[in-house]
């Protein structure tokens, strides 16, 4: 009954930090549903990047691939390698789904560094990357949970659940909660670090409007890569663990 308690607990705590928000936010109403509208504004912007590019990628194929097709085949690769190494032989069918999560993250955190948001005026509020929203960081972690309990059940069927009880029963609550815990400290892990970094770059701005900055931005960048890194990481590695049924 604790172990309920707790787990239930935990779902709510997960469902409240939605409720989250660090400045002002610009709404939208949508039924009887309010929604973040400069979120859906970024993301939509991140999403057509990739879109064009991906366009761009296998529109033309050469024999010979020229420099933009030479890069686009290293990034498949790279998430291949990412996918293979953590999930195993079976990483084929996942590839996209980790492909997908790498490159949006990748591109939301880089967009808050790169792209003038703050040009385009809202009524309140205003634009920053997708990621700097806890509601993101959260819809992702939560997609990947869903992913390696399918990834899990696919595999093993309902002998998929013995895995709480291994390798003994009374690490039942414990490996319980486990599931639970995951998709927080990814969501607070990726919202933390990126929404962060944007409130140095602003206070530096500030502060020393010139040439300070700089070095704290690059930085930045070399931070939000390494961020979609490990999610991606961590998104194949709890795949991985839940097809393999083992820690």
């Amino acid at each position: 009954m604790n172990v309920l308690l707790c787990s239930i607990n935990t779902l709510r705590g997960l469902y409240d930090i939605s409720g989250v928000e660090v400045g002002q936010h610009f709404y939208w109403q949508i039924g009887s549903f309010q929604v973040h509208g400069q979120v859906l504004i970024t993301s939509w912007v991140v999403i057509t990047i990739l879109l064009s590019s991906a366009i761009i990628a296998v529109r033309n194929p050469q024999t010979i691939p020229s420099v933009g097709q030479n890069f686009f085949e290293y990034v498949l690769e790279f998430i291949r390698d990412v996918s293979k190494n953590q999930i195993g032989e079976e990483y084929g069918p996942w590839v996209p789904f980790i492909g997908t999560l790498f490159l949006f993250i990748f591109v939301s955190n880089w967009s808050g560094a790169l792209l003038p948001w703050k040009i385009i005026q809202l009524p309140q509020g205003e634009l920053a990357a997708p990621t700097n929203d806890i509601n993101t960081t959260v819809a992702l972690a939560l997609l990947t949970s869903i992913a390696y309990f399918y990834a899990g059940l696919t595999k093993k069927g309902l002998s998929y659940f013995s895995k709480y009880i291994q390798p003994t029963p009374i690490l039942l609550p414990i490996n319980i909660l486990e599931d639970f815990t995951k998709p927080l400290s990814l969501s607070f892990r990726l919202f933390g670090n990126i929404l962060a970094d944007e409130l140095v770059v602003v206070v530096l701005v500030s502060l020393v409007p010139l040439v300070v900055p700089i070095p704290v931005m690059f930085l930045g960048l070399f931070t939000s890569g390494i961020q979609a890194l490990i999610f991606a990481t961590l998104a194949a590695a709890y795949i991985g663990e839940s097809m393999e049924g083992h820690h």
